[in-house]
């Protein structure tokens, strides 16, 4: 185990004493055991490009960088299961399960330094999820050190191996609060035959039919959201509504008639023209997938709201209400499958831009409970509201943590509720 700097670690106004940089899951114990014993505060870093999650923690004395346990541990295609460390990004995980036919669909941003350790415990969705699942239905084992340095292990190798509790999900999206999740043993899926992306600008007056007619083609689509704004970051160009991405998967044949089916859809919503990507969908996507938390500069922040795809529509107007209100810009990405909605506000007055979004952020707690911040500028991240409003089972969450973590050694104050 190795100390470095600890400015990079810095959450908020906060930064650690030290930083710890484990090379072993021996290291992670020793680290967590110590600090539990003395009182010290401890908050878990892999690639970090999650941390804009959650709130700052209202004590931080070491951070624990986990990103060297990076290894794959066993890999068993046709099995369709996968062993790695918490440290290893998902590019590693993708290239590797691509060489043998498999993929997992974590969907997470900038997949070259994110972690699996940092996306489960994120509990990030991804846009896929309503085709293959959530990432923690993925997940079929862990191995991980509880708060008091305990080295303990949930599930194993084998998909269907479950009896009882299964803590492995119980730990996906935590955010590190819990436990550090050293080890993730997970289910894979083999490699579509092909996939098409398709990209088309939308006319004004089309953005309602669109969404309807999506909604009603024979083949689903294992992606379709609606973009507006994000010019620098995400391909294609807006119209008046935006612009719509749509991703098939699956046997070439099943794509051919998904892409027929789409282009008539697309044609009888008043859509002339779409675009299809038949290489570099990966890059593409990636870029869309980016996107969700990137920001701009130190004058942005970046909004999930979560819900039905039927309620989408009227959670991105109320967010663009508030923000027009506030005058803010805000840019937006509407998921119509999964109900998702992020929404970017930003201001190109930098100066006052601190007050604008805390006044934004005031509002939007009643427009918008429930929307969560993924990404936002340091400085004012401890004057915002990271999670918005509790949920009913706030005070069960409270005793899991207080019976996993007693002293309170693992990111306090990080989750929603403060906890």
């Amino acid at each position: 185990m190795t100390q470095t700097s600890s400015k990079k670690y810095a959450l908020g106004t906060r930064a650690p004493d030290f930083a710890h940089v484990a090379e072993t899951i021996a290291d992670v114990s020793a680290t967590l055991r110590e600090s539990d014993a003395i009182g010290r505060a401890v908050v878990l870093f892999g690639g970090g490009t999650l941390q804009g999650m959650g709130s700052v923690p209202v004590r931080y004395d070491v951070a624990l960088d986990c990103s060297r346990l990076n290894r794959i541990l066993e890999h068993e295609p046709a099995d369709l299961t996968i062993a790695v460390e918490a440290g290893c990004t998902l590019a590693n995980l993708e290239q590797t399960l691509a060489a043998a036919g498999r993929f997992l669909p974590l969907d997470a941003p900038r997949a070259s330094l994110a972690t699996v350790g940092g996306t489960l415990a994120s509990g990030w969705l991804g846009p896929r999820r309503a085709a293959y699942g959530r990432s923690r239905d993925f997940v079929i084992g862990t191995t991980c050190v509880l708060a008091d340095g305990t080295i303990a292990s949930a599930g194993g190798m084998v998909v269907k191996n479950v009896t009882g509790y299964d803590l492995s999900k119980l730990y996906v999206g935590s955010l590190g609060t819990l436990v550090a999740l050293v080890r993730a043993n997970l289910r894979t899926l083999p490699l579509p035959q092909a996939r098409r992306l398709a990209i088309a600008s939308l006319p004004e007056g089309t953005r309602a039919r669109t969404v309807s007619h999506l909604a009603a083609l024979a083949i689903e689509p294992a992606a379709a959201v609606i973009v507006k704004g994000f010019s620098k970051s995400i391909d294609g160009s807006d119209g008046l509504d935006g612009r719509v991405f749509v991703l098939f998967e699956g046997t070439q044949r099943t794509v051919d008639a998904a892409t027929r089916e789409l282009r008539s859809t697309l044609g009888a919503a008043g859509v002339p023209e779409t675009r299809l990507l038949e290489r570099d969908i990966g890059p593409a996507f990636a870029r869309l997938i980016d996107a969700y938390i990137e920001p701009l500069g130190s004058r942005s922040i970046t909004y999930r709201s979560y819900g039905a795809p039927a309620n989408a529509t009227p959670r991105l107007d109320a967010f663009e209400r508030v923000a027009r209100a506030s005058d803010l810009e805000a840019e937006t990405i509407e998921d119509l499958r999964t109900g998702d909605v992020i929404a970017r506000i930003s201001s190109r007055l930098t100066p006052d831009f601190a007050e604008r979004a805390v006044a934004f952020d005031a509002q939007r707690r009643t427009a918008l409970a429930g929307a969560r911040i993924v990404s936002a500028p340091e400085r004012l991240r401890a004057r915002l509201d990271g999670w918005g409003a509790p949920p009913a089972s706030l005070a069960t969450m409270k005793a899991v943590k207080a019976r996993f973590d007693p002293h309170g050694t693992l990111a306090p104050g990080r989750f929603v509720g403060r906890i």
